[in-house]
């Protein structure tokens, strides 16, 4: 691979970045939605910086949100099922209504289906089909 940018971006990076990074953020477990708790896999606050920590200073660090039982969006994200598959798909979960993390946003698997798949001709949209 080739740096095309090599006037301004070198090999090792932002060295006075990376020490920074490293000096304010800590390596932690974090939970994410749909899939649950991964090790090692998020960044929180260091110990010396937990006065501007939000999850600490309004005790959300352990608050758990369910995910609704109809959407099977941790499942799509682990690649072992496709977003057609859900129950909710299209009905129920829109991207004017998402129930789980691949309808949220644009780029996820489900509202990608959902904007660009391909439909049998007659079908309507929205049906889940």
């Amino acid at each position: 691979m080739e740096n095309q940018y090599s006037r301004s971006v070198q090999r090792a990076g932002n060295k006075p970045a990376q020490e920074l990074i490293r000096e304010v953020f800590q390596v932690i477990p974090r939970k994410w939605r749909g899939i649950g708790e991964i090790p090692r896999s998020g960044l929180g606050l260091a110990e010396a910086y937990s006065d501007y920590d939000a999850e600490r200073r309004f005790g959300l660090a352990d608050q758990a949100v369910p995910e609704p039982e109809e959407c099977i969006s941790g499942l799509v994200l682990q690649g072992l099922r496709k977003p057609h598959e859900c129950p909710a798909f299209g009905s129920v979960c829109t991207p004017e209504h998402p129930l789980g993390a691949t309808m949220v946003s644009s780029e996820g698997a489900c509202a990608a289906y959902y904007l660009y798949r391909r439909r049998p001709v007659g079908v309507a949209a929205g049906n889940g089909s």
